[in-house]
Formats: structure tokens, C-alpha cells, sequence
């Protein structure tokens, strides 16, 4: 397992599925876990460290609502954690907020405990940057993801070339 997706409550399942896609489609070994930063520190601390010990390279981490679960794990780990803010929509009801408090508590760390943080929602994001961080290690990575961004910029040129 090179990357391991945390997130504090099974509604997150939805948007953060979208970074295990993402892994999914570059070849990336990953695992997932539903913990609560605020419910059961315990369990987090200690699968942290198990992710860890069985060398897990990148977290991400999406959370809502105070979105501790990014800025506790880069306090237990030393590897590099990629924060995702969630909306937290109940079925019917907004926090009202619409993830912008989520997003200032994962990007506001304290000094020297740092956590990369996407766009609200932007879970594939942290997985196409978690990509980027392996590819410094891993050649292949790197190779897959220039073959990617030069597809991307084809589909761009394709598109760009109608006729009106």
C-alpha cells in the first residue's frame, strides 16, 4: 500500500471513492479507512502507525464540519497528508457553510505541522497529487502521469478545433 484514505464518517464514502478511483486508474496500491479524529483518537493513532509500518507513503484525509482528521494525522505521521474539505450535508439540511469551514480548518495548520489541502469536495485532486509525490520515487508513476497530462492537453487541442 503506497496511499491510505482517511475519512471521519461514512457519508464521506461518495466524494472520497473518487480518490480511490483515481488511484485505482494509475496503479496505485491503496486502503481506506472510516475513523473519527473527534470519536476515536485511539484507533486513528494506532492505524496511522499500522499504515505506516506496512509502508504507506501518502495520506489523504477528507473531513467536514471542524475537519480535525487531516491536521491530527499530520500531528501523529511524518508522511506527507493531503487534506480534503468536505461538505457536510445532512439528507434535506446544508451545515449552511457549504465546506468553507472545513476548508479554513484544514488549510489553517500551526506553524511546522503543514497539510496540503485541495478544493472543497476535490478529491481527485489529492489523489492526482499524491500521484505526483510518488513519482519522485517511482519512474513508472512518473511516466504515467506525463502520458496523462500530454492527453489532456490533445483532448484540449481537440476540442478547440470546431468549425462555427
Amino acid at each position: 500500500m503506497k496511499v491510505a484514505i482517511f475519512f471521519g464518517s461514512k457519508s464521506d464514502t461518495e466524494t472520497m471513492k473518487k480518490a480511490g478511483d483515481v488511484l485505482k486508474e494509475f496503479g496505485v496500491d491503496f486502503k481506506a479507512y472510516v475513523i473519527s479524529a473527534h470519536r476515536a483518537g485511539e484507533l486513528l493513532t494506532k492505524t496511522v502507525k499500522q499504515v505506516e509500518s506496512e509502508g504507506c507513503e501518502v495520506i489523504i484525509a477528507g473531513a467536514g464540519l471542524a475537519a480535525a482528521l487531516p491536521g491530527v494525522i499530520a500531528g501523529i505521521s511524518t508522511l506527507p497528508v493531503i487534506g480534503v474539505p468536505l461538505e457536510c450535508i445532512n439528507p434535506g439540511k446544508s451545515n449552511g457553510l457549504g465546506g468553507m469551514d472545513s476548508l479554513l480548518s484544514i488549510v489553517q495548520m500551526p506553524p511546522q505541522i503543514p497539510v496540503a489541502t485541495v478544493g472543497i469536495g476535490n478529491a481527485k485532486n489529492a489523489a492526482y497529487l499524491a500521484i505526483q509525490i510518488l513519482a519522485i520515487k517511482y519512474p513508472e508513476l512518473k511516466d504515467k502521469i506525463v502520458a496523462f497530462r500530454k492527453k489532456l492537453a490533445e483532448d484540449v487541442l481537440a476540442a478547440s478545433n470546431i468549425e462555427l
